[in-house]
């Protein structure tokens, strides 16, 4: 497994930071965020897309994933259909932008589930998103991988299996996060129920008794049994970390993600 870091973290590092801290790190894979205004701009022309991935490759570090944000992110969960085009745009863009850079996957945030209407209604708004959106997927050979957020959807691994399993498609899949869900649950578990429908990882770690996300190996996972359980699951891919902090802890968490690879 590679390990790595997402822009998400990063807030306004350029591309070139991005790249400094990752070679500096030792970190062997990135993962991208598109947005307006930022040196990587989901406006790019494919030529420029093209050298995006050229500097990242002369690096050596490798995009694994990537995320694009519109002016508008949008809500696929939303009864309002303006808000869910926002979000399938944003999707749109980023399956595009991923299939001129050769990158595997794209997170999918769907959004936040508000009280309007049914739980089951914006079941069936998802379902039939991502079946109008797997053509795309497969067109581009990219994974639309959904992460468990924090967003009241979703909130079990049985959930998230079946709604893979009811799209239908290898192109549909999970990015796992490994702290989202420990509020209420255990990674193992998703681990488990989901098996080679998780695309991609994204390690945190969280601590239950001050409810709080910390630094990798502070809190309450179990990184042994996790790594045994994504090894069984037959996870070869990355693992990019999602843990913000100054430059001299991201250089920790380098550390300790190779620390939590070799655990088993």
């Amino acid at each position: 497994m590679l390990i790595g870091i997402t822009q998400i973290i990063l807030r306004q590092s350029t591309l070139d930071e991005t790249l400094d801290l990752c070679q500096e790190a030792g970190y062997q894979c990135v993962e991208l965020v598109f947005q307006p205004g930022k040196d990587l701009d989901p406006a790019m022309s494919n030529a420029e897309l093209r050298g995006v991935g050229e500097r990242c490759a002369v690096a050596g570090v490798e995009v694994t994933s990537l995320i694009t944000t519109l002016s508008e992110r949008g809500n696929l969960l939303s009864s309002d259909p303006v808000e869910r085009d926002q979000c399938l745009a944003c999707l749109t863009r980023s399956l595009e932008i991923a299939g001129v850079m050769g990158v595997g996957a794209t997170l999918l945030h769907p959004g936040q589930l508000t009280v309007a209407g049914t739980y089951e209604q914006a079941w069936e708004l998802v379902v039939g998103a991502l079946r109008d959106m797997a053509p795309l997927a497969t067109r581009h050979r990219c994974v639309i991988a959904l992460e468990n957020v924090w967003n009241k959807f979703l909130l079990s691994p049985r959930e998230a299996r079946s709604m893979v399993e009811e799209v239908g498609s290898e192109w549909i899949g999970w990015y796992l996060d490994t702290a989202n869900m420990m509020a209420y649950g255990y990674p193992e578990h998703w681990i488990r129920s989901l098996g080679p429908a998780i695309k991609r990882v994204h390690f945190k770690d969280f601590k239950r008794r001050e409810h709080a996300f910390v630094p990798l190996m502070d809190g309450d996972t179990d990184w042994p049994v996790v790594m045994r359980e994504l090894r069984g699951a037959g996870y070869t891919g990355p693992v990019v970390h999602e843990v913000g902090g100054d430059r001299a802890l991201q250089m920790e968490m380098a550390q300790r993600m190779r620390r939590i690879l070799s655990a088993i």
